[in-house]
């Protein structure tokens, strides 16, 4: 357990921390943690996080597949973690799909494959929009926990994005969906429970925030939300899933209380080439739960990676 703290909770060595432009000039902390020079990678891989996410946040299972062979990059998203800046309210996910399109592109330019991405939450969102619009050059492809659509209940899936849209009309698209829990968020709290079962983990979060306080987010703003079920709406149809051939793996958790489960199943089933993992007892965050989910969710990457990206 002490090693892997150790793992969650310091920058590895070997990895290059730097700033890459988006194509609009926006610096975006990424990382580069390349195979030693003697040795001879497995292939490149790229991570995307999800909400309020940073790069530390997924140390342990980046260091996982680096130990497997990859190069492994990962980036915080333009609006959060060190990539924080003014002047971005979130309104709309086209800017983070240029960004993702341009990093891919960028990325696989400068790497050995095969190449292979895994998005989680927003970031899954944010990658199966960008297989469906600008068809990247990737071999395979993993989304974790995608944020297919937000889970509004107990709003119903057809009004909540009237509600959002609204709000917005209203002039409150910059204010947040909620006030922040006037108590500590901790072990044993609410959000400790929809995230992971595992109180190690889930401290790592907290951890990385006392060292660096603005990477704590608040919750969404109205403009956010607005932005996620207009974004959906558009590009998860059933024709545009059906003309993604790239072979797919979801992994999905039946008591996720933050995107919907029966959105995941139903892109899977939708998808020609798509596999689906669906876990029964885990938190939305599935490479952070303890270790019997995590354990078996990072085999069955790792399996399918070795299935489609040899």
């Amino acid at each position: 357990m002490e090693i892997e703290a150790k793992l969650r909770r310091s920058r590895p060595r070997g990895a290059r921390f730097g700033t890459w432009p988006a194509p609009d000039g926006w610096p975006l902390r990424r990382m580069d943690w390349g195979q030693p020079k003697k040795a001879r990678a497995r292939g490149s891989l790229l991570f995307a996080g999800g909400r309020g996410d940073f790069i530390e946040k997924y140390l342990e299972a980046l260091s996982h597949w680096h130990d497997r062979g990859w190069n492994v990059a990962a980036f915080d998203w333009r609006g959060q973690g060190a990539s924080q800046g003014a002047g971005f309210a979130f309104d709309s996910f086209d800017p983070l799909v240029d960004d993702l399109e341009a990093l891919l592109a960028d990325w696989h330019e400068t790497t050995p494959g095969p190449h292979v991405a895994i998005g989680h939450s927003m970031g899954g969102h944010l990658l199966l929009r960008t297989l469906v619009e600008r068809r990247p050059a990737l071999d395979a492809a993993v989304l974790v926990a995608p944020m297919i659509v937000v889970n509004s209940s107990p709003i119903p899936d057809w009004l909540a994005p009237e509600m959002a849209e609204a709000m917005c009309r209203l002039g409150f698209g910059t204010v947040s969906m909620w006030k922040a829990a006037p108590v500590p968020s901790g072990p044993g709290s609410q959000r400790q429970r929809i995230l992971t079962g595992s109180l190690d983990r889930y401290a790592d979060e907290a951890w990385w925030w006392d060292r660096h306080p603005g990477w704590k987010m608040t919750p969404p703003s109205w403009n956010w939300m607005r932005a996620a079920f207009r974004s959906a709406a558009a590009a998860f149809t059933p024709e545009r899933m059906a003309g993604v051939k790239l072979p797919l793996l979801l992994l999905g958790t039946e008591r996720d209380r933050l995107v919907s489960p029966a959105a995941i199943r139903r892109v899977a089933a939708e998808l020609p080439h798509a596999e689906l993992e669906m876990y029964p007892d885990s938190g939305h965050e599935i490479l952070r739960e303890a270790d019997p989910v995590r354990r078996a969710a990072l085999a069955r990457i790792d399996a399918f990676l070795d299935a489609h990206a040899p």
